[in-house]
């Protein structure tokens, strides 16, 4: 699908309307993603942060990119899946649709997504691409508001399987 891409590399250097973070409830900078997030906008995007006070798995905010490339930051707290909530799938798939439902209210074109939740939180990198994936694509069929969606990674083995899920 032309409308879903693939790049290995850093999510704060990517030129599109957009990034997502994968952010913590509390929505403070932290580690990984978010960290590097935070630090690349700049201490504003933390003090923007602040006024949401938090957010629930499965759901999403935006703000606004200060120094990043991107125009804009989606934040979005995907579940801890070694929690094993029995709506853990439908909380990290409800992270993209809600994400790119705040991308398509804002009249956004572009938007990055890191692999979100296959860190700290533990979802298996396979089952969160296979996630990752169906969401992004069941959504751009129905909406063709966003010209595509660059999922940003970080190592080779990462990008084999995501490539697998998109080029099969």
């Amino acid at each position: 699908m032309k409308r879903i891409r693939l790049v290995l590399g850093d999510i704060t250097r990517q030129n599109t309307d957009a990034i997502v973070n994968s952010a913590h409830e509390s929505l403070a900078p932290g580690g990984g993603v978010s960290g590097a997030i935070h630090a690349a906008a700049g201490s504003k995007l933390a003090e923007e942060c602040r006024e949401f006070h938090g957010l629930k798995a499965g759901e999403a905010v935006i703000t606004k990119g200060y120094n990043l490339p991107a125009r804009y930051v989606i934040h979005t707290v995907a579940p801890r899946w070694y929690e094993e909530a029995p709506d853990r799938e439908e909380k990290l798939r409800s992270c993209y649709i809600e994400s790119l439902k705040l991308a398509d209210e804002y009249g956004l074109d572009t938007v990055s997504f890191p692999s979100l939740g296959t860190g700290i939180f533990k979802t298996p990198v396979e089952i969160g691409a296979k996630i990752a994936v169906k969401a992004v694509r069941d959504f751009l069929k129905e909406n063709d508001s966003i010209d595509y969606v660059v999922f940003v990674l970080y190592s080779d083995k990462v990008m084999k399987i995501y490539e697998e899920l998109i080029y099969q």
